[in-house]
């Protein structure tokens, strides 16, 4: 008798653990794609997964959806590298993994789960969408999901995986995530379709171009990262969780050992900048000489690329990077860079991870264009993070610093902690080739020689005022540090501001300009 109950369990779990059967799965090996099942064994330690809700079948009295165990997402934890994690993954072989009542009370189980315990939730999206057969039932699924991607925001890091299909009111769970990685050419987020695109605005576009990887990653900044196939994003996942803590209530992972000397100087980062201040040079070989192991997992490489944003150690300890890069726009400020770092930003200060800023850059990029589409409204947001952050804040101007771009990147006034400047940093309102031709707009239109005279007098105003030393008198520059010691001082820093904590005016939240 016993036995016989055992071996009816047996069944069920192959049959459950079979989605939709062998034809299907067969369907979607051949498009290049894994299952629900194969990625979460990807992502996790070998046999730690445990699955909750195998056995769950939609309610639906449609005769013509089937009903099969799991009900179009297979859902559990398990440990990433031995630290835990719940996970979710939407299963295309059972019902194009169509989201369903059941379906999304498999998935919030889980997010209230991750919730209570303090644990990052990784969701693998590849789902044709609302089950239309059930109407209402699935709309309210996907409210239900919002509200809590909503309430785990700053509580616990939420990531996810797309690597299929997900469109209408579907993407903006995602899009409400921590960290979005897409996979190209399988992985698409679109609001409306190309259909509804051709027949609505008469225009021809591809599933690609319009919502694929490469949009979203360089264009619309939806996707954090692009990886090439479904190995490199959960490899991609796999480090990023190894930078952050399990929820805001915990400090970042220390490294175990340090294999990077703390206090290792290079000679050679001087080197790295070019005489002429307007020349371009990359920003990343500067962070990676002064980073632990050259090791920087960049955010949003291909979106906004005049900013670079992402994680790294220095001294073993996780730190957020921000930093201007010469090699776009000049390392000018626009309206998707300040986005890009306003929200990597919060993020860091969400879950206790210091932020270090290398500052270069000659201001606000001007232009019709940008103040048209809200440069004023947006460039806010990268001043209300940085205000509103009370993590370990350290800045390092290296190069230029001009004007309101200035304050923004983690100045003393937007209350950084630690402020280092290099002897040839340039802090000034305006450029001096700018500043001169306003102060001195009268005798250069009347000078027989103008272009040598604004030469000079460009000369006379760097050597004058575009250097730390007025700053530095003032303590809005802390230290004038030479740059071969960059990374011992930023890592003294750290570890001097370990213990901060910083009191603010209680508030519900605060309004930022959307």
């Amino acid at each position: 008798m016993h036995e016989e109950k055992v071996k009816r369990l047996a069944a069920l779990k192959k049959s459950a653990e079979n989605g939709g059967g062998d034809e299907r799965i067969e369907a979607q090996h051949s498009k290049g794609k894994l299952t629900a099942r194969e990625r979460i064994a990807l992502l996790l330690d070998e046999g730690s997964f445990v699955e909750i809700d195998k056995y769950v079948t939609h309610r639906g009295d449609d005769p013509t959806v089937q009903k099969f165990y799991g009900d179009g997402a297979v859902t559990g934890f398990g440990t990433v590298n031995g630290r835990q994690i719940f996970v979710f993954a939407y299963d295309f072989t059972v019902l194009g993994g169509s989201l369903g009542e059941m379906t999304s009370k498999k998935i919030t189980k889980v997010m209230d789960h991750a919730m209570k315990v303090g644990c990052p939730i990784v969701g693998i999206i590849d789902s044709g969408g609302a089950r239309i057969q059930e109407g209402v039932n699935s709309l309210d699924g996907y409210g239900d999901i919002f509200f809590r991607n909503t309430m785990a925001s700053g509580v616990i890091p939420q990531i996810t995986a797309s690597i299929g299909p997900c469109a209408g009111g579907a993407v903006y769970s995602p899009a409400m995530t921590d960290f979005v990685v897409m996979v190209e050419n399988i992985g698409q987020m679109f609001v409306t379709g190309p259909e509804v695109v051709k027949e609505v605005l008469s225009q021809e576009v591809s599933f690609e171009e319009l919502g694929g990887a490469r949009a979203h990653g360089s264009k619309s900044g939806v996707a954090h990262f692009v990886a090439k196939n479904e190995y490199d994003c959960f490899d991609k996942i796999k480090k990023l969780l190894s930078f952050i803590p399990q929820n805001n209530a915990e400090e970042p992972p220390m490294m175990a050992e340090l294999t990077d000397d703390p206090n290792r100087v290079d000679p050679n980062l001087i080197n790295m900048l070019p005489e002429n201040p307007y020349q371009q040079y990359d920003m990343k070989e500067i962070i990676k000489s002064v980073v632990d192991n050259g090791d920087f997992f960049e955010v949003h490489e291909l979106f906004a690329e005049n900013v670079l944003v992402g994680f790294a150690r220095m001294g073993g300890r996780t730190v957020g990077i921000i930093a201007n890069q010469p090699m776009y726009l000049a390392g000018a400020l626009d309206i998707n860079s300040s986005n890009k770092a306003a929200r990597f930003i919060r993020f860091c200060d969400s879950f206790n991870i210091p932020i270090v800023t290398l500052v270069d850059t000659p201001g606000y990029l001007p232009g019709t264009d940008q103040e048209h589409n809200g440069i004023i409204r947006h460039g806010s947001k990268l001043l209300y993070a940085y205000c509103e952050a009370t993590v370990p804040k350290i800045t390092c101007i290296i190069g230029k610093a001009y004007g309101g771009a200035y304050i923004a990147m983690g100045s003393k006034n937007l209350r950084a902690d630690v402020n280092y400047a290099w002897p040839n940093a340039e802090i000034a309102v305006l450029g001096p080739e700018a500043a001169v031709t306003i102060i001195h707009r009268k005798e250069l239109k009347n000078a027989p020689d103008a272009p040598a005279m604004k030469k000079k007098l460009a000369k006379d105003y760097r050597d004058k005022f575009a250097n730390p030393y007025l700053a530095a008198e003032r303590g809005i520059i802390d230290v004038v540090i030479d740059p071969m010691e960059t990374r011992p001082m930023i890592i003294r820093a750290l570890e001097a501001l370990a213990n901060k904590k910083e009191a603010r005016p209680w508030k519900k939240h605060g309004n930022i300009n959307l």
